[in-house]
């Protein structure tokens, strides 16, 4: 059986104070699920100071694909896991859309999180345009078999999948929770028999108002939650939720 996962993606907001606050209330959340949160980089350290041994896991954002070199501005996988994280999302929409990187580069930087020992969150998603017209399989099935050509089906299957339709992200709007369940049936039979024991969450304006009926659904192992993360009390009714 799949262990949920509730990952909560901080963005870039924060500081000091706040960040330490949300901690706080982080560590009163009483759930079965694995609970996830990736930080802004800078406040990793804090954060992973903070949480100590109550089983909460730390991430990161992103990460560059080269483990060292000039190349400013950049955090290698290898100084993120010095600081304790154990996830890294890879591939995240904003991260294709705003930043363009390819998925050959998505690809390598998932080979690269788990060459340093740590766990990617794979994120796969539509636009609203390839969605009306009909292109959402090809699309997440595209980016998924980038890196399996990378890493290997076995290795995919060791990580974290997160559909997110672009569409539902930020927006409001989140898929129904048959849509979902459509997209990460097919998630998990691209996989194969291997698939059946790799989680594949949900991103895209999760809040505690739809997060219940999510969670029913056979193929749907957790969530990866954005602005909703950033509220304690919120956060904590999807963690009990899952």
């Amino acid at each position: 059986m799949r262990h949920p996962l509730v990952a909560g993606n901080w963005k870039m907001h924060g500081d000091r104070e706040s960040v330490a606050n949300l901690v706080t209330s982080l560590l009163k959340i009483d759930c079965e699920a694995e609970i996830a949160v990736f930080p802004p980089y800078i406040y990793v350290p804090l954060v992973a100071a903070n949480i100590g041994d109550s089983g909460i896991s730390v991430g990161a954002q992103n990460a560059s694909e080269h483990d060292s070199g000039a190349f400013t501005g950049e955090v290698s996988c290898h100084m993120l896991r010095d600081f304790g994280c154990q996830y890294v999302i890879v591939g995240h929409s904003e991260r294709r859309n705003i930043y363009s990187e390819t998925d050959d580069q998505v690809a390598h930087k998932f080979a690269a999180v788990q060459s340093a020992g740590m766990t990617p969150i794979l994120c796969v998603g539509e636009t609203l345009e390839q969605r009306d017209q009909g292109k959402t399989l090809d699309v997440v099935a595209a980016q998924i078999e980038a890196v399996i050509e990378r890493v290997g089906l076995g290795n995919i299957c060791e990580a974290v999948i997160a559909y997110e339709p672009v569409w539902a992200i930020g927006t409001g709007k989140t898929a129904s929770a048959a849509q979902a369940q459509e997209v990460h049936l097919a998630l998990r039979q691209q996989l194969g028999d291997s698939g059946g024991k790799t989680r594949i969450l949900y991103g895209g304006s999760v809040k505690a108002a739809n997060a219940a009926e999510l969670f029913m659904q056979p193929d749907i192992d957790g969530a990866l939650v954005g602005g909703a993360s950033l509220d304690a009390n919120e956060f904590s009714e999807i963690c009990k939720l899952a």
